[in-house]
C-alpha cells in the first residue's frame, strides 16, 4: 500500500473540513437567502483559482477529452481517460468532495484508468471549472444534472464513485436515476449513512471563522483533517488550489447530502462498495452498520485512515475497485 505523506494529508484535511462546514449548519449563518448561483466574487479571483487549478491538473495524466457539457443548471467540466484497449468495459465517473474538483484524483487515476475509460466530473456549483445558470433546489437537482451530463456524453451506464459530499452525490443519483449505475462507490460518504461526528462539527467552528486566530484557526483545520502540525505542506498545488476556492469562490447554495432511509437502502439494486475509514471518518458511527442494510453492498473499513481514504490507500484501492469492477462489468451487447 502506498504510505500517507504530509503533501496528500494536508489537501484532505482541507476537504474534511470543508465538509464539516457546509454540513454542520455553520453555512446558514452567513447565507440565509434561498438557493442561489454560486459563483466566482471577483474576475481576479477567478483567474487565481484557474492558475491554482492548472497547477494542481498537471499532476494527473493527460485527459483523452475535455468537456464543457450543457445540462439544465449549467455547464459541467467533464475529463475522459480513454482506454481503447478495453473497449467493453464499463467505464467510471468520479465525483469529488467538496471543493476538490477533478484535481483530487491526481493518486487515483492511474490505476483506474489502467483497464477502463474513466471520466471525471467537476461539480456543478462549487468550485471547479463547471459553470452553474439556475439554483439547484435540493440534492435532487444535483442528481439530475449527473444524469444530464452522462446522457450528453454517451454514458449509457457507468460505475459511479463519489467521495465526502461526492459520495452523498452519487447514492443521490443511485436512488434517482439507478439505470444510469452498474454499480455504486462510495468512499467516506458524508451525511450519507449517518451524521457527522459532533467533535467534527465543533472544530470546524474555529476552523471557518475569519475572526478566529489563525493558530487556532490552524489546529482545529488539523484536528479534522487528523494530521500533525509537521506533515502540513500548503504548498501542495491541491491545497493551493482548495485553499483559492474557498477564498474566492461563494458556494454556500451547493445543496447538502441527505441521509438516506433504511427504504432508500434497501432500494438500492445495483452491487454498492461502501469504503470507510478506521480512524476519525465523517461518515457516522453507524455507517457501517446501516450499510448492511443496502441487498448487494461490500462494505469495508480501511484500517489505518482517515476521511483522505482515497489517497492514504490508493494503491490498495485501486486494486479493490479493479476486482469489484470487473466483478460487476455488465455482460457485452
Amino acid at each position: 500500500m502506498r504510505t500517507d505523506t504530509p503533501r496528500r494529508r494536508w489537501p484532505v484535511a482541507l476537504l474534511a473540513v470543508l465538509a464539516a462546514v457546509s454540513t454542520g449548519g455553520l453555512v446558514l449563518l452567513v447565507a440565509a437567502g434561498g438557493p442561489g448561483v454560486n459563483h466566482f466574487r471577483t474576475a481576479e479571483g477567478r483567474a487565481a483559482y484557474e492558475e491554482a487549478y492548472a497547477a494542481a491538473m498537471a499532476g494527473l495524466p493527460e485527459p483523452t477529452a475535455t468537456h464543457d457539457v450543457a445540462t439544465t443548471f449549467g455547464t459541467v467540466r467533464a475529463y475522459a481517460w480513454v482506454d481503447e484497449e478495453h473497449p467493453d468495459a464499463t467505464p467510471v465517473v468520479l465525483l469529488p468532495g467538496r471543493s476538490a474538483a477533478v484535481p483530487m484524483w491526481a493518486d487515483n487515476l492511474p490505476d483506474f484508468a489502467r483497464h477502463r475509460t474513466v471520466y471525471a466530473f467537476d461539480t456543478l456549483g462549487d468550485t471547479g471549472l463547471s459553470v452553474q445558470t439556475l439554483p439547484l433546489a435540493d440534492v435532487g437537482d444535483s442528481a439530475r444534472w449527473v444524469d444530464e451530463a452522462m446522457q450528453a456524453l454517451g454514458i449509457e451506464r457507468a460505475h459511479l464513485l463519489g467521495h465526502s459530499q461526492g459520495g452523498g452525490l452519487a447514492a443521490a443519483v443511485a436512488v434517482r436515476h439507478p439505470e444510469r449505475l452498474a454499480s455504486l462507490t462510495l468512499l467516506e460518504p458524508v451525511l450519507t449513512l449517518g451524521v457527522l461526528p459532533m467533535s467534527t462539527i465543533l472544530y470546524s467552528i474555529p476552523a471557518s471563522l475569519p475572526f478566529v486566530p489563525e493558530a487556532w484557526r490552524e489546529a482545529a483545520l488539523n484536528r479534522i483533517g487528523g494530521v500533525e502540525p509537521e506533515e502540513v505542506d500548503p504548498d501542495d498545488p491541491l491545497a493551493r488550489l482548495i485553499t483559492e476556492g474557498s477564498r474566492h469562490f461563494a458556494s454556500s447554495s451547493l445543496p447538502n447530502p441527505v441521509p438516506l432511509t433504511d427504504d432508500e437502502l434497501r432500494g438500492l439494486d445495483m452491487p454498492v462498495y461502501v469504503g470507510l475509514a478506521s480512524d476519525g471518518s465523517l461518515s457516522g458511527g453507524d455507517a457501517a452498520e446501516r450499510a448492511t442494510l443496502i441487498p448487494d453492498a461490500r462494505v469495508k473499513v480501511w484500517p489505518d485512515t482517515t476521511h483522505s481514504l482515497p489517497m492514504q490507500a490508493a494503491d490498495a484501492l485501486g486494486a479493490d475497485l479493479k476486482q469489484f469492477w470487473t466483478t460487476n462489468d455488465p455482460s457485452p451487447r
